[in-house]
């Protein structure tokens, strides 16, 4: 019994401090320099110019400006994130996530609410 609590709190300890790291080296960029960052945990802010549903469980925000010319993306996935996707063109939005580059675009990963922030 005491050795199965000890791993249980060795566990849940070291979640914690990886969460920590993570959170430690996320960073807000500035677009102009975002591909020497790709592959890194970054923080993107800008305006919403579209909201594309393609399915229940993938969302495609384009930032900045409007299709094909946006700055970046933001792929909302899976439905944990709930936003108001009628209105959320025009808002200003930051996100936080692993940055990619999908077929020459840069984009964010977006599953869980804690990663996206929409200004008032």
């Amino acid at each position: 019994m005491k050795k199965s609590l000890l791993i249980i709190l060795l566990v849940v300890g070291l979640g914690f401090t990886s969460k920590a790291q993570q959170t430690a080296m996320k960073q807000t960029i500035d677009l102009a320099d975002s591909k020497s960052h790709l592959g890194k945990i970054v923080t993107l802010c800008d305006i919403v110019y579209g909201v594309k549903i393609v399915s229940d469980t993938l969302t495609l925000l384009n930032m900045g400006a409007a299709f094909p010319n946006q700055k970046f993306t933001i792929a909302v996935k899976g439905n944990k994130l709930q936003l108001d996707w009628v209105n959320l063109k025009k808002k200003h939005l930051c996100v936080t996530g692993v940055l990619e580059l999908y077929k020459d675009t840069l984009q964010i990963v977006a599953s869980e609410p804690t990663q996206v922030t929409v200004s008032k």
